[in-house]
């Protein structure tokens, strides 16, 4: 069993009073882990002890909001101001990263739902266009 799986199993026992299914702790493993491989290079955490600190807070983290039912398996009818939960999914989630990094400017309606989106490309797509162009203008004029 690996340190993250021991962690995650002692925190849910000691916060939440359960125990995990392996399955989650898989998942839940494979993200801490990711995590971890992250930070790695942005935290001190040049021996054991620091990296299993962090993994512990990491772990604890997942756990509490677990606890407060952000996980999956949370799927209530109704928000806590007994509102109707109205949960829609968008094909516009597929789209590129690169075109969410474009993105420049929303305008909404009184609804919320978008009425109008400014794309720009990437600054140095940009730049390069722009150096394109004029290298073409240079040499239509002096090449004809």
């Amino acid at each position: 069993m690996e340190i993250t799986e021991k962690i995650l199993r002692e925190v849910f026992h000691r916060l939440l009073n359960i125990e995990p299914k392996k399955e989650v702790l898989k998942k839940l493993q494979q993200v801490i882990d990711g995590i971890m491989e992250k930070f790695k290079e942005t935290f001190e955490l040049d021996t054991i002890q620091r990296q299993n600190t962090f993994r512990a807070i990491i772990c604890s983290m997942f756990v509490h909001g677990w606890g407060m039912g952000m996980h999956p398996f949370n799927n209530p009818k109704k928000n806590l101001d007994e509102r109707k939960i109205d949960v829609r999914v968008s094909k516009d989630i597929l789209i590129p990263l690169e075109t969410i990094r474009a993105l420049r400017y929303v305008k909404k309606d009184d609804e919320g739902r978008i009425k109008k989106v400014l794309f720009e490309p990437d600054q140095n797509e940009r730049i390069r266009h722009q150096i394109d162009t004029l290298l073409e203008k240079i040499a239509r004029e002096k090449w004809g």
